[in-house]
């Protein structure tokens, strides 16, 4: 079946208090307009049209981030969901599959509803809910297993107040026919704005078939301010951590692991408490992320062990078995199966080899205030505690460097590179010093 997917993200969003559209706030790492569009990939849609409007500049580059194959169109005034939808037109120009729309700020629509909307069959299908506390939204009134009308809240009947199935604002049809419902809704109400809500109305009064899908009512979580925001956070962040935890995935503390809508771990790795992950992190099976660490642009290979307290930037890359102990940070660099960076170290733009031993306090030096420059680190290589490794340098296999060296020669294979001033012992210095130190701390302290 061709598909087609319309995503209305037109909003200023006024509640939120922000120059930031609302479509563009992230929940778990992501845009909420990413969770809608990832939700909507599920379809395969043939053409997917987000409708822009207030900070379009923006909203087309975080589109344009996630899918560069979608069509961003402009609503330059909010004249109502209709509206808004009818501004994908001519992106679906001769366009004769299933068009669904959706909203940007609607996040948690399932995958598995929105195939259950483009089967259903019906000329138009919406997508209800039912309200534990119907509160004042739209009530889908039905005849039989049809969908009659959507009434909102301040012109229902009390009987049709006492309906408890809800509009999500969520609906399909065929493009053609969306687009002729929405030529003839008008806009004869309080707003004089257009409204999608009319479209069942006006499909029955044709003689068309308009059905109702039911999902759960978290699946229609709108947000509309900072408040609902941290809702959103905090629902996926318990959907994300169950769904770990099924696939094998064991959380020693979950309610303090933060994930992204990216994030991949797989069966058997083990996260400790205090864990939070950035976007595009993928940790292997049985690796563990140790207590209080931060990875975010990195992928975590099967064995290895990060933290706790480390930090992985964009870029890192670690192979099988490899060690990233405490206080550790690694950003564009590739460590080799079972290499060693135990503590207090720096790794950036650099190569390790596989089995290399890192001590403690080694930094990549590879920034020279204007550009980056990489740091080739052999296989079973040793860098001694507090090494200085001033990029672009090269340590051969099995090459060594002592303590405390400032190394910025290349280094072959084998050897052992010192790079330290000489030791100068002055003796009865250090008592002299102190003394004259004492006797300038007495004066400070009575004035003279």
């Amino acid at each position: 079946m061709k598909t087609a997917l319309i995503i209305l993200a037109a909003g200023k969003g006024t509640r939120m208090n922000s120059d930031l559209p609302k479509v563009l706030h992230p929940i778990a790492g992501a845009p909420m307009l990413h969770h809608a569009m990832r939700a909507g990939a599920v379809l395969d849609p043939d053409h997917t049209a987000v409708v822009a409007g207030y900070g379009a500049e923006a909203v087309t580059k975080s589109v344009a981030a996630y899918d560069d194959t979608a069509t961003v169109v402009l609503q330059d005034e909010q004249l109502g969901t209709a509206h808004a939808a009818a501004q994908a037109r001519d992106a679906l120009a001769g366009f004769d599959g299933l068009a669904s729309v959706v909203f940007g700020d609607t996040p948690f629509l399932r995958p598995e509803t929105l195939e259950a909307l483009a089967a259903s069959g019906a000329d138009v299908t919406v997508l209800g809910f039912e309200a534990a506390d119907p509160g004042r939204y739209g009530r889908l009134v039905m005849e039989g297993d049809q969908l009659a009308r959507i009434v909102e809240f301040k012109d229902a009947t009390e009987a049709e107040r006492a309906i408890n199935l809800c509009n999500s604002g969520v609906l399909t049809a065929p493009a053609p026919l969306l687009f002729d419902l929405i030529d003839a809704v008008d806009n004869d109400n309080a707003q004089q704005e257009y409204y999608l809500t009319e479209l069942p109305r006006l499909a029955r009064a044709r003689g068309l078939s308009v059905a109702v899908v039911a999902c759960d009512e978290a699946e229609t979580l709108g947000i509309n301010s900072r408040a609902e925001l941290a809702t959103a956070d905090a629902q996926f962040q318990a959907q994300a951590r169950d769904t770990l935890m099924q696939d094998g995935v064991t959380l020693v503390a979950p309610d303090t692991v933060y994930l992204s809508l990216d994030t991949t771990v797989g069966r058997d790795a083990r996260i400790d408490p205090n864990v939070v992950f950035g976007p595009g992190v993928t940790v292997e099976s049985g690796a563990t992320i140790r207590a209080f660490s931060h990875l975010e642009g990195c992928h975590v290979s099967r064995g290895a062990t990060v933290g706790p307290y480390a930090r992985l930037r964009p870029g890192a890359e670690l192979a099988e078995n490899v060690r990233v102990g405490n206080f550790v940070e690694i950003k564009n660099a590739e460590l080799a199966a079972g290499a060693k960076v135990s503590h207090l170290s720096y790794i950036g733009d650099a190569s390790v080899g596989a089995a290399a031993n890192i001590g403690a306090g080694t930094i990549t030096c590879n920034y020279d205030g204007v550009m980056k420059h990489h740091t080739d680190i052999g296989a079973r290589a040793f860098i001694g505690s507090n090494t200085m490794l001033v990029a672009p340098v090269t340590i051969g296999d099995e090459a060594m460097t002592g303590s405390g060296s400032v190394i910025t020669s290349d280094v072959e294979d084998g050897a052992l590179a010192l790079a330290r001033a000489p030791q100068v012992e002055k003796p009865g210095m250090a008592r002299k010093l102190f003394e004259m130190l004492k006797v300038k701390k007495a004066r400070q302290s009575r004035g003279s």
